[in-house]
Protein backbone atom coordinates (compact mmCIF):
# COMPACT_ATOMS: atom_id res chain seq x y z
CA UNK A 1 0.00 0.00 0.00
CA UNK A 2 1.19 3.49 -0.90
CA UNK A 3 -0.11 6.70 0.68
CA UNK A 4 -0.50 9.65 -1.73
CA UNK A 5 -2.34 12.96 -2.12
CA UNK A 6 -4.35 12.80 -5.38
CA UNK A 7 -6.23 15.61 -7.18
CA UNK A 8 -9.97 15.13 -7.06
CA UNK A 9 -10.22 15.30 -10.88
CA UNK A 10 -8.21 12.05 -11.10
CA UNK A 11 -10.68 10.09 -8.92
CA UNK A 12 -13.88 8.26 -9.81
CA UNK A 13 -16.15 5.69 -8.10
CA UNK A 14 -15.09 2.09 -8.74
CA UNK A 15 -17.71 -0.33 -10.15
CA UNK A 16 -16.81 -2.71 -7.32
CA UNK A 17 -17.93 -0.11 -4.76
CA UNK A 18 -21.17 -1.49 -3.33
CA UNK A 19 -22.89 1.90 -3.68
CA UNK A 20 -21.57 2.62 -7.18
CA UNK A 21 -24.88 2.70 -9.05
CA UNK A 22 -26.91 4.56 -6.43
CA UNK A 23 -27.65 8.27 -6.32
CA UNK A 24 -25.27 10.61 -4.46
CA UNK A 25 -25.14 9.77 -0.75
CA UNK A 26 -26.28 11.85 2.19
CA UNK A 27 -23.20 13.75 3.36
CA UNK A 28 -24.84 16.23 5.71
CA UNK A 29 -23.17 14.72 8.79
CA UNK A 30 -19.59 14.88 7.49
CA UNK A 31 -19.80 17.96 5.26
CA UNK A 32 -19.17 20.53 8.06
CA UNK A 33 -16.03 18.66 9.14
CA UNK A 34 -14.72 18.45 5.56
CA UNK A 35 -15.41 22.17 5.09
CA UNK A 36 -13.48 23.02 8.26
CA UNK A 37 -10.64 20.51 8.21
CA UNK A 38 -10.66 18.69 4.88
CA UNK A 39 -10.62 14.91 4.42
CA UNK A 40 -8.69 13.26 7.26
CA UNK A 41 -9.25 9.50 6.74
CA UNK A 42 -7.59 8.40 3.45
CA UNK A 43 -9.79 7.10 0.64
CA UNK A 44 -9.02 3.55 -0.52
CA UNK A 45 -8.25 3.60 -4.28
CA UNK A 46 -6.63 1.53 -6.97
CA UNK A 47 -5.14 2.40 -10.41
CA UNK A 48 -7.72 2.70 -13.17
CA UNK A 49 -5.74 1.71 -16.24
CA UNK A 50 -3.47 4.77 -16.39
CA UNK A 51 -1.01 6.44 -13.97
CA UNK A 52 -3.24 9.55 -13.80
CA UNK A 53 -6.54 7.86 -12.98
CA UNK A 54 -7.71 6.06 -9.84
CA UNK A 55 -11.02 4.47 -8.83
CA UNK A 56 -12.41 4.65 -5.31
CA UNK A 57 -12.95 1.30 -3.62
CA UNK A 58 -13.92 2.75 -0.24
CA UNK A 59 -14.57 6.38 0.77
CA UNK A 60 -17.46 7.34 -1.50
CA UNK A 61 -19.08 9.73 1.01
CA UNK A 62 -15.77 11.48 1.73
CA UNK A 63 -15.32 11.89 -2.04
CA UNK A 64 -18.77 13.47 -2.54
CA UNK A 65 -18.24 15.76 0.45
CA UNK A 66 -14.92 16.92 -1.02
CA UNK A 67 -16.60 17.54 -4.41
CA UNK A 68 -19.21 19.71 -2.71
CA UNK A 69 -16.54 21.78 -0.94
CA UNK A 70 -14.64 22.16 -4.21
CA UNK A 71 -17.78 23.48 -5.93
CA UNK A 72 -18.44 25.90 -3.06
CA UNK A 73 -14.89 27.27 -2.77
CA UNK A 74 -13.70 26.89 -6.34
CA UNK A 75 -10.89 24.52 -5.37
CA UNK A 76 -9.84 21.89 -2.85
CA UNK A 77 -6.50 20.44 -1.87
CA UNK A 78 -5.61 16.95 -3.20
CA UNK A 79 -7.25 14.18 -1.15
CA UNK A 80 -5.28 11.69 0.98
CA UNK A 81 -5.52 8.25 -0.60
CA UNK A 82 -4.24 4.74 0.13
CA UNK A 83 -3.36 3.13 -3.22
CA UNK A 84 -3.99 -0.62 -3.27
CA UNK A 85 -1.48 -2.98 -4.81
CA UNK A 86 -2.24 -6.34 -6.47
CA UNK A 87 -3.23 -8.84 -3.80
CA UNK A 88 -4.32 -6.23 -1.23
CA UNK A 89 -7.52 -6.96 0.68
CA UNK A 90 -9.69 -3.83 0.60
CA UNK A 91 -11.57 -4.62 3.80
CA UNK A 92 -8.42 -5.22 5.81
CA UNK A 93 -6.72 -2.10 4.47
CA UNK A 94 -9.67 0.15 5.24
CA UNK A 95 -10.03 -1.29 8.74
CA UNK A 96 -6.32 -0.68 9.36
CA UNK A 97 -6.55 2.90 8.12
CA UNK A 98 -9.57 3.66 10.26
CA UNK A 99 -7.91 2.07 13.31
CA UNK A 100 -4.73 4.12 12.82
CA UNK A 101 -6.60 7.39 12.34
CA UNK A 102 -8.76 6.57 15.37
CA UNK A 103 -5.56 6.45 17.48
CA UNK A 104 -4.68 9.98 16.29
CA UNK A 105 -6.19 12.92 18.14
CA UNK A 106 -8.75 14.51 15.75
CA UNK A 107 -7.73 18.01 16.87
CA UNK A 108 -5.13 19.25 14.36
CA UNK A 109 -3.34 21.38 16.95
CA UNK A 110 -2.95 18.30 19.14
CA UNK A 111 -1.65 16.45 16.10
CA UNK A 112 0.88 19.24 15.55
CA UNK A 113 2.11 18.95 19.14
CA UNK A 114 2.33 15.15 18.83
CA UNK A 115 4.25 15.30 15.55
CA UNK A 116 6.68 17.95 16.84
CA UNK A 117 7.44 15.79 19.89
CA UNK A 118 8.06 12.76 17.66
CA UNK A 119 10.27 14.82 15.29
CA UNK A 120 12.40 15.98 18.21
CA UNK A 121 12.80 12.34 19.23
CA UNK A 122 14.32 11.66 15.80
CA UNK A 123 11.28 10.30 13.93
CA UNK A 124 11.21 11.23 10.24
CA UNK A 125 8.14 12.53 8.42
CA UNK A 126 7.81 9.19 6.63
CA UNK A 127 7.94 7.25 9.92
CA UNK A 128 5.29 9.48 11.54
CA UNK A 129 3.02 9.07 8.51
CA UNK A 130 3.39 5.26 8.58
CA UNK A 131 2.62 5.14 12.29
CA UNK A 132 -0.78 6.82 11.89
CA UNK A 133 -1.70 5.63 8.39
CA UNK A 134 -1.68 9.12 6.87
CA UNK A 135 0.27 10.71 4.03
CA UNK A 136 3.59 12.49 4.48
CA UNK A 137 1.98 15.68 3.15
CA UNK A 138 -0.56 15.56 5.99
CA UNK A 139 2.30 15.33 8.50
CA UNK A 140 4.10 18.24 6.84
CA UNK A 141 0.89 20.30 6.86
CA UNK A 142 0.45 19.74 10.60
CA UNK A 143 4.11 20.59 11.29
CA UNK A 144 3.58 23.73 9.23
CA UNK A 145 1.21 24.97 11.96
CA UNK A 146 4.35 25.69 13.94
CA UNK A 147 4.81 28.78 11.76
CA UNK A 148 1.67 30.30 13.33
CA UNK A 149 1.58 32.70 16.25
CA UNK A 150 0.26 31.04 19.45
CA UNK A 151 -2.92 33.20 19.47
CA UNK A 152 -3.76 32.08 15.94
CA UNK A 153 -3.27 28.45 16.92
CA UNK A 154 -5.58 28.96 19.90
CA UNK A 155 -8.23 30.53 17.66
CA UNK A 156 -8.03 27.57 15.31
CA UNK A 157 -8.23 25.09 18.19
CA UNK A 158 -11.41 26.81 19.43
CA UNK A 159 -12.84 26.76 15.86
CA UNK A 160 -13.01 30.54 15.62
CA UNK A 161 -11.27 30.30 12.24
CA UNK A 162 -11.53 27.53 9.64
CA UNK A 163 -8.95 25.25 8.07
CA UNK A 164 -8.63 27.15 4.80
CA UNK A 165 -7.79 30.36 6.67
CA UNK A 166 -5.16 28.55 8.74
CA UNK A 167 -3.57 27.04 5.62
CA UNK A 168 -3.11 30.49 4.13
CA UNK A 169 -1.79 31.90 7.41
CA UNK A 170 0.94 29.25 7.56
CA UNK A 171 2.38 30.90 4.43
CA UNK A 172 2.31 34.37 5.96
CA UNK A 173 5.31 36.04 7.57
CA UNK A 174 5.26 36.84 11.28
CA UNK A 175 4.62 40.51 10.45
CA UNK A 176 1.62 39.62 8.28
CA UNK A 177 0.28 37.30 10.98
CA UNK A 178 0.49 40.11 13.55
CA UNK A 179 -1.33 42.50 11.21
CA UNK A 180 -4.04 39.93 10.53
CA UNK A 181 -4.38 39.09 14.24
CA UNK A 182 -4.87 42.79 15.06
CA UNK A 183 -7.76 42.91 12.58
CA UNK A 184 -9.19 39.65 13.92
CA UNK A 185 -9.17 40.83 17.54
CA UNK A 186 -10.66 44.26 16.74
CA UNK A 187 -14.49 44.02 16.66
CA UNK A 188 -14.63 47.14 14.48
CA UNK A 189 -12.39 45.64 11.81
CA UNK A 190 -12.89 42.83 9.30
CA UNK A 191 -10.16 40.21 9.13
CA UNK A 192 -10.09 38.52 5.69
CA UNK A 193 -10.55 34.77 5.77
CA UNK A 194 -10.52 31.93 3.27
CA UNK A 195 -10.03 33.05 -0.34
CA UNK A 196 -10.12 36.73 0.67
CA UNK A 197 -7.17 36.10 2.98
CA UNK A 198 -5.21 34.60 0.10
CA UNK A 199 -5.84 37.74 -1.94
CA UNK A 200 -4.89 39.88 1.06
CA UNK A 201 -1.60 38.05 1.45
CA UNK A 202 -0.48 37.73 -2.17
CA UNK A 203 -2.60 39.93 -4.40
CA UNK A 204 -1.26 43.23 -5.76
CA UNK A 205 -0.62 45.09 -2.51
CA UNK A 206 1.99 47.82 -2.19
CA UNK A 207 5.03 47.01 -0.09
CA UNK A 208 5.03 48.76 3.32
CA UNK A 209 8.05 50.86 4.26
CA UNK A 210 8.60 48.82 7.42
CA UNK A 211 9.70 45.88 5.20
CA UNK A 212 12.83 47.76 4.06
CA UNK A 213 16.24 46.72 5.36
CA UNK A 214 17.80 49.87 3.91
CA UNK A 215 17.40 53.42 5.32
CA UNK A 216 14.35 55.11 3.77
CA UNK A 217 16.53 58.12 3.02
CA UNK A 218 18.42 55.95 0.48
CA UNK A 219 15.22 55.21 -1.48
CA UNK A 220 15.11 57.56 -4.50
CA UNK A 221 11.48 56.81 -5.40
CA UNK A 222 8.19 58.09 -4.01
CA UNK A 223 6.70 56.90 -0.71
CA UNK A 224 2.92 57.04 -0.33
CA UNK A 225 1.56 57.62 3.23
CA UNK A 226 -1.99 57.26 4.54
CA UNK A 227 -4.08 60.20 5.73
CA UNK A 228 -2.49 60.11 9.18
CA UNK A 229 1.02 59.47 7.98
CA UNK A 230 1.46 56.46 10.27
CA UNK A 231 2.11 53.91 7.52
CA UNK A 232 3.93 54.29 4.21
CA UNK A 233 4.19 52.27 1.03
CA UNK A 234 6.69 52.17 -1.81
CA UNK A 235 5.12 53.48 -5.00
CA UNK A 236 7.74 51.78 -7.23
CA UNK A 237 8.03 48.12 -6.17
CA UNK A 238 10.71 47.34 -8.77
CA UNK A 239 12.92 50.06 -7.32
CA UNK A 240 12.21 48.74 -3.82
CA UNK A 241 13.33 45.22 -4.78
CA UNK A 242 16.52 46.56 -6.33
CA UNK A 243 17.45 48.37 -3.10
CA UNK A 244 16.28 45.49 -0.90
CA UNK A 245 18.30 42.89 -2.83
CA UNK A 246 21.40 45.09 -2.71
CA UNK A 247 21.00 45.35 1.07
CA UNK A 248 20.44 41.59 1.41
CA UNK A 249 23.60 40.98 -0.64
CA UNK A 250 25.58 43.29 1.64
CA UNK A 251 24.17 41.48 4.70
CA UNK A 252 25.14 38.12 3.19
CA UNK A 253 28.70 39.36 2.54
CA UNK A 254 28.95 40.68 6.12
CA UNK A 255 27.79 37.36 7.59
CA UNK A 256 30.34 35.44 5.52
CA UNK A 257 33.04 37.86 6.62
CA UNK A 258 31.98 37.23 10.22
CA UNK A 259 32.94 33.57 9.82
CA UNK A 260 29.69 31.77 9.03
CA UNK A 261 30.32 28.62 6.98
CA UNK A 262 27.53 29.38 4.51
CA UNK A 263 24.76 31.93 4.04
CA UNK A 264 21.75 30.56 2.12
CA UNK A 265 19.48 33.20 0.55
CA UNK A 266 16.12 31.54 -0.14
CA UNK A 267 14.07 32.47 -3.19
CA UNK A 268 11.39 35.09 -2.64
CA UNK A 269 8.34 33.50 -0.98
CA UNK A 270 10.16 30.31 0.08
CA UNK A 271 9.63 29.90 3.84
CA UNK A 272 12.25 28.69 6.31
CA UNK A 273 10.87 25.65 8.16
CA UNK A 274 12.46 25.59 11.59
CA UNK A 275 11.15 22.11 12.34
CA UNK A 276 13.30 20.72 9.50
CA UNK A 277 16.47 22.18 11.07
CA UNK A 278 18.38 22.12 14.34
CA UNK A 279 20.08 25.01 16.13
CA UNK A 280 23.86 24.74 15.56
CA UNK A 281 26.49 27.32 16.63
CA UNK A 282 28.89 28.93 14.17
CA UNK A 283 31.93 27.07 15.49
CA UNK A 284 30.24 23.72 14.75
CA UNK A 285 29.42 24.56 11.16
CA UNK A 286 26.03 26.28 11.60
CA UNK A 287 24.66 28.12 8.59
CA UNK A 288 22.59 31.28 8.16
CA UNK A 289 19.29 31.20 6.23
CA UNK A 290 17.75 34.41 4.88
CA UNK A 291 14.02 34.17 4.04
CA UNK A 292 12.33 36.93 2.01
CA UNK A 293 8.53 37.18 1.77
CA UNK A 294 6.59 38.42 -1.26
CA UNK A 295 6.05 41.69 0.62
CA UNK A 296 9.77 42.20 1.06
CA UNK A 297 10.01 41.22 4.72
CA UNK A 298 13.35 39.65 5.59
CA UNK A 299 13.91 37.08 8.34
CA UNK A 300 17.47 36.00 9.19
CA UNK A 301 17.87 32.64 10.91
CA UNK A 302 21.41 32.31 12.27
CA UNK A 303 22.97 29.04 13.39
CA UNK A 304 21.02 26.19 11.80
CA UNK A 305 21.74 22.89 10.08
CA UNK A 306 19.32 20.50 8.44
CA UNK A 307 18.52 17.49 10.64
CA UNK A 308 20.62 15.28 8.34
CA UNK A 309 23.63 17.59 8.63
CA UNK A 310 23.12 17.89 12.39
CA UNK A 311 23.16 14.10 12.77
CA UNK A 312 26.46 13.98 10.89
CA UNK A 313 27.80 16.68 13.20
CA UNK A 314 26.89 14.62 16.27
CA UNK A 315 28.76 11.67 14.78
CA UNK A 316 31.86 13.84 14.67
CA UNK A 317 31.94 14.44 10.93
CA UNK A 318 32.55 18.21 11.23
CA UNK A 319 35.69 20.17 12.02
CA UNK A 320 37.03 20.82 15.50
CA UNK A 321 35.93 24.14 17.04
CA UNK A 322 39.20 25.92 16.17
CA UNK A 323 39.40 24.50 12.66
CA UNK A 324 37.95 26.07 9.53
CA UNK A 325 34.22 25.35 8.98
CA UNK A 326 33.55 22.24 6.93
CA UNK A 327 32.83 23.01 3.29
CA UNK A 328 29.48 22.13 1.79
CA UNK A 329 29.33 18.63 0.32
CA UNK A 330 27.41 19.95 -2.69
CA UNK A 331 29.78 20.25 -5.67
CA UNK A 332 30.07 23.49 -7.58
CA UNK A 333 29.09 21.96 -10.92
CA UNK A 334 26.71 19.17 -11.88
CA UNK A 335 28.02 16.05 -13.57
CA UNK A 336 26.34 17.08 -16.83
CA UNK A 337 28.00 20.52 -16.74
CA UNK A 338 31.34 18.86 -15.89
CA UNK A 339 31.02 16.70 -19.02
CA UNK A 340 30.17 19.75 -21.11
CA UNK A 341 33.22 21.64 -19.81
CA UNK A 342 35.55 18.64 -20.17
CA UNK A 343 34.63 18.03 -23.81
CA UNK A 344 34.84 21.65 -24.93
CA UNK A 345 38.16 22.21 -23.14
CA UNK A 346 39.49 18.91 -24.52
CA UNK A 347 38.47 19.85 -28.07
CA UNK A 348 40.13 23.26 -27.80
CA UNK A 349 43.40 21.92 -26.36
CA UNK A 350 43.88 19.15 -28.92
CA UNK A 351 43.04 21.56 -31.75
CA UNK A 352 45.66 23.99 -30.44
CA UNK A 353 48.12 21.07 -30.26
CA UNK A 354 48.00 20.77 -34.06
CA UNK A 355 50.10 23.93 -34.38
CA UNK A 356 52.74 22.61 -31.95
CA UNK A 357 53.91 19.22 -33.28
CA UNK A 358 57.10 19.40 -31.21
CA UNK A 359 54.97 19.50 -28.07
CA UNK A 360 52.89 16.61 -29.41
CA UNK A 361 56.07 14.56 -29.98
CA UNK A 362 57.24 15.12 -26.43
CA UNK A 363 53.77 14.29 -25.10
CA UNK A 364 53.72 11.04 -27.01
CA UNK A 365 57.13 10.10 -25.58
CA UNK A 366 55.79 10.86 -22.11
CA UNK A 367 52.86 8.52 -22.79
CA UNK A 368 55.28 5.83 -23.86
CA UNK A 369 57.27 6.26 -20.65
CA UNK A 370 54.53 6.66 -18.05
CA UNK A 371 51.46 5.29 -19.77
CA UNK A 372 47.90 6.45 -19.27
CA UNK A 373 44.38 5.11 -19.24
CA UNK A 374 44.18 5.66 -23.01
CA UNK A 375 47.58 4.35 -24.09
CA UNK A 376 46.34 1.05 -25.57
CA UNK A 377 46.04 2.86 -28.15
CA UNK A 378 42.44 4.06 -28.57
CA UNK A 379 40.73 7.41 -29.20
CA UNK A 380 38.85 9.27 -26.48
CA UNK A 381 35.15 8.28 -26.79
CA UNK A 382 33.89 11.89 -26.31
CA UNK A 383 30.87 10.48 -24.50
CA UNK A 384 28.06 12.49 -22.92
CA UNK A 385 24.56 11.47 -21.80
CA UNK A 386 23.16 14.79 -22.97
CA UNK A 387 22.36 15.05 -26.69
CA UNK A 388 22.53 18.85 -26.32
CA UNK A 389 26.14 18.63 -25.11
CA UNK A 390 27.12 16.42 -28.06
CA UNK A 391 25.38 18.77 -30.49
CA UNK A 392 27.14 21.75 -28.92
CA UNK A 393 30.52 20.01 -29.26
CA UNK A 394 29.87 19.11 -32.92
CA UNK A 395 28.95 22.74 -33.70
CA UNK A 396 32.07 24.16 -31.99
CA UNK A 397 34.89 25.72 -34.00
CA UNK A 398 37.58 23.61 -32.35
CA UNK A 399 35.90 20.28 -33.16
CA UNK A 400 35.18 21.30 -36.76
CA UNK A 401 38.79 22.42 -37.30
CA UNK A 402 40.20 19.22 -35.81
CA UNK A 403 37.92 17.02 -37.94
CA UNK A 404 38.98 18.88 -41.12
CA UNK A 405 42.66 18.26 -40.35
CA UNK A 406 41.91 14.62 -39.53
CA UNK A 407 40.34 14.14 -43.00
CA UNK A 408 43.58 15.40 -44.52
CA UNK A 409 45.63 12.85 -42.55
CA UNK A 410 43.27 10.00 -43.51
CA UNK A 411 44.02 10.89 -47.15
CA UNK A 412 47.78 11.15 -46.54
CA UNK A 413 47.83 7.66 -45.00
CA UNK A 414 45.68 6.20 -47.77
CA UNK A 415 42.99 5.06 -45.32
CA UNK A 416 39.32 4.60 -46.33
CA UNK A 417 37.67 8.02 -46.69
CA UNK A 418 34.80 7.07 -44.39
CA UNK A 419 37.17 6.32 -41.49
CA UNK A 420 36.19 8.20 -38.30
CA UNK A 421 39.60 8.02 -36.57
CA UNK A 422 43.22 7.73 -37.56
CA UNK A 423 44.05 5.71 -34.44
CA UNK A 424 43.92 1.98 -35.17
CA UNK A 425 43.17 0.85 -31.62
CA UNK A 426 44.08 -2.73 -30.73
CA UNK A 427 44.89 -3.80 -34.29
CA UNK A 428 46.64 -6.96 -35.36
CA UNK A 429 50.30 -7.15 -36.41
CA UNK A 430 49.47 -6.85 -40.12
CA UNK A 431 47.58 -3.58 -39.59
CA UNK A 432 50.42 -2.25 -37.44
CA UNK A 433 53.05 -3.13 -40.10
CA UNK A 434 50.88 -1.63 -42.86
CA UNK A 435 50.68 1.71 -40.98
CA UNK A 436 54.44 1.59 -40.29
CA UNK A 437 55.31 1.08 -43.98
CA UNK A 438 53.07 4.01 -44.98
CA UNK A 439 54.75 6.27 -42.42
CA UNK A 440 58.21 5.26 -43.74
CA UNK A 441 57.24 6.74 -47.09
CA UNK A 442 56.25 10.13 -45.59
CA UNK A 443 58.41 13.18 -45.00
CA UNK A 444 59.19 14.21 -41.43
CA UNK A 445 56.71 17.11 -41.53
CA UNK A 446 53.89 14.78 -42.61
CA UNK A 447 54.79 12.28 -39.90
CA UNK A 448 54.59 15.06 -37.31
CA UNK A 449 51.18 16.05 -38.69
CA UNK A 450 50.00 12.45 -38.29
CA UNK A 451 51.49 12.34 -34.82
CA UNK A 452 49.63 15.50 -33.76
CA UNK A 453 46.27 14.09 -34.90
CA UNK A 454 46.89 10.73 -33.22
CA UNK A 455 47.93 12.53 -30.03
CA UNK A 456 44.75 14.62 -30.17
CA UNK A 457 42.59 11.52 -30.58
CA UNK A 458 44.23 9.79 -27.61
CA UNK A 459 44.16 12.80 -25.30
CA UNK A 460 41.94 12.01 -22.28
CA UNK A 461 39.08 14.48 -21.75
CA UNK A 462 38.87 15.89 -18.23
CA UNK A 463 42.45 14.97 -17.34
CA UNK A 464 45.24 17.01 -15.75
CA UNK A 465 47.23 16.92 -19.00
CA UNK A 466 44.46 18.82 -20.83
CA UNK A 467 44.77 21.58 -18.23
CA UNK A 468 48.58 21.55 -18.48
CA UNK A 469 48.50 21.83 -22.28
CA UNK A 470 45.96 24.65 -22.25
CA UNK A 471 48.12 26.68 -19.87
CA UNK A 472 51.38 25.92 -21.65
CA UNK A 473 49.95 26.80 -25.08
CA UNK A 474 48.38 29.97 -23.65
CA UNK A 475 45.08 28.89 -25.17
CA UNK A 476 42.38 31.56 -25.34
CA UNK A 477 39.04 29.72 -25.37
CA UNK A 478 37.31 32.79 -26.76
CA UNK A 479 38.77 32.03 -30.19
CA UNK A 480 36.93 28.71 -30.42
CA UNK A 481 34.02 28.82 -27.96
CA UNK A 482 31.09 31.09 -27.11
CA UNK A 483 28.39 30.50 -24.43
CA UNK A 484 25.51 28.60 -26.05
CA UNK A 485 22.10 27.33 -24.91
CA UNK A 486 23.52 23.95 -23.88
CA UNK A 487 25.86 25.77 -21.48
CA UNK A 488 23.06 27.91 -20.01
CA UNK A 489 20.69 24.92 -19.69
CA UNK A 490 23.29 23.06 -17.61
CA UNK A 491 24.01 26.10 -15.41
CA UNK A 492 22.07 25.45 -12.16
CA UNK A 493 24.07 26.68 -9.15
CA UNK A 494 22.64 30.07 -8.04
CA UNK A 495 25.73 31.41 -6.17
CA UNK A 496 27.89 30.62 -9.21
CA UNK A 497 25.31 32.13 -11.57
CA UNK A 498 25.15 35.31 -9.46
CA UNK A 499 28.97 35.53 -9.56
CA UNK A 500 28.91 35.18 -13.37
CA UNK A 501 26.23 37.88 -13.53
CA UNK A 502 28.57 40.15 -11.54
CA UNK A 503 31.34 39.50 -14.10
CA UNK A 504 29.09 40.39 -17.03
CA UNK A 505 26.86 43.15 -15.65
CA UNK A 506 28.69 44.33 -12.53
CA UNK A 507 28.29 43.59 -8.81
CA UNK A 508 25.52 46.18 -8.38
CA UNK A 509 23.30 44.41 -10.92
CA UNK A 510 24.15 40.99 -9.45
CA UNK A 511 23.30 42.16 -5.92
CA UNK A 512 20.07 43.78 -7.14
CA UNK A 513 18.96 40.41 -8.54
CA UNK A 514 20.28 38.21 -5.72
CA UNK A 515 16.96 36.56 -4.83
CA UNK A 516 15.67 36.29 -8.39
CA UNK A 517 15.18 32.86 -9.90
CA UNK A 518 18.06 31.30 -11.81
CA UNK A 519 16.04 31.66 -15.02
CA UNK A 520 15.85 35.43 -14.59
CA UNK A 521 19.56 35.81 -13.84
CA UNK A 522 20.48 33.65 -16.84
CA UNK A 523 18.38 35.88 -19.10
CA UNK A 524 20.18 39.00 -17.87
CA UNK A 525 23.54 37.35 -18.71
CA UNK A 526 22.21 36.47 -22.19
CA UNK A 527 20.96 40.03 -22.70
CA UNK A 528 24.35 41.47 -21.73
CA UNK A 529 26.19 39.14 -24.12
CA UNK A 530 23.78 39.89 -26.98
CA UNK A 531 23.15 43.57 -26.19
CA UNK A 532 19.36 43.07 -26.06
CA UNK A 533 16.54 44.30 -23.81
CA UNK A 534 18.32 47.59 -23.17
CA UNK A 535 21.58 46.02 -21.93
CA UNK A 536 24.98 47.22 -23.13
CA UNK A 537 26.67 44.47 -25.12
CA UNK A 538 29.59 42.75 -23.39
CA UNK A 539 32.20 41.36 -25.77
CA UNK A 540 34.66 38.57 -25.13
CA UNK A 541 33.29 37.31 -21.79
CA UNK A 542 34.77 33.97 -20.78
CA UNK A 543 33.58 32.21 -17.62
CA UNK A 544 36.29 31.17 -15.17
CA UNK A 545 35.29 27.54 -15.75
CA UNK A 546 36.52 27.81 -19.36
CA UNK A 547 39.72 29.81 -18.80
CA UNK A 548 43.27 28.48 -18.81
CA UNK A 549 44.23 28.30 -16.02
CA UNK A 550 40.77 27.45 -14.76
CA UNK A 551 39.10 29.54 -12.06
CA UNK A 552 36.38 28.29 -9.66
CA UNK A 553 33.64 30.59 -8.35
CA UNK A 554 33.29 29.11 -4.85
CA UNK A 555 35.38 27.24 -2.30
CA UNK A 556 32.96 24.35 -2.02
CA UNK A 557 35.06 21.93 -4.04
CA UNK A 558 33.67 19.19 -6.27
CA UNK A 559 34.86 20.97 -9.45
CA UNK A 560 36.95 18.26 -11.12
CA UNK A 561 38.57 20.56 -13.69
CA UNK A 562 39.97 22.86 -10.98
CA UNK A 563 41.08 19.90 -8.88
CA UNK A 564 42.95 18.39 -11.85
CA UNK A 565 44.75 21.69 -12.45
CA UNK A 566 45.58 22.06 -8.73
CA UNK A 567 47.38 18.70 -8.86
CA UNK A 568 49.84 19.84 -11.52
CA UNK A 569 50.09 23.64 -11.42
CA UNK A 570 53.08 23.52 -9.07
CA UNK A 571 55.07 21.72 -11.77
CA UNK A 572 54.89 24.83 -13.96
CA UNK A 573 56.57 27.16 -11.48
CA UNK A 574 60.06 26.14 -12.58
CA UNK A 575 59.23 26.06 -16.32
Amino acid sequence: MQLLHIEIEKLCISPVNMRHAKRPPDISDILPSVRARGVLVPLLVRPNGSPDSFEIVAGRRRYFAAKTVAEEQGEIAPLPCAVMEPGDDAGALEASLIENVARLDPDEMSQYETFVRLAKEGRSVAEIAATFGITERTVQQRLGLGNLLPKIRDAYRSEEIDGETVRHLTLASKVQQKEWLALFEDPKQHAPQGYQLKQWLFGGQSIPTKSALFPLADYPGRIVADLFGEDGYFADTDLFWQKQNETIAAKRDALLAAGWAEVVVLETGQPFHGWEHEKTPKKKGGKVFIAVSHRGEVEIHEGYLSRKEARRARRGEVSEPDAAPRKSSRPEVTSAMQTYLDLHRHAAVRNALLDHPGVALRLMVAHAIAGSRLWQVKPDPQFAKSEATLASLAAGKAEASFNARRVEIVDVLGLPSDRNTVTQGNGDSYALTEAFVRLLALADDDVLRVLAVVMGETLEAGSAVVEALGVHLKLDMRTVWQPDEAFFDLLRDKPVLNAMLAEVAGKATADANLTEKAKTQKQIVRDCLAGTNGRDRVMGWLPGWMAFPVRAYTERGGFKTAEEWARVMGLFEAV
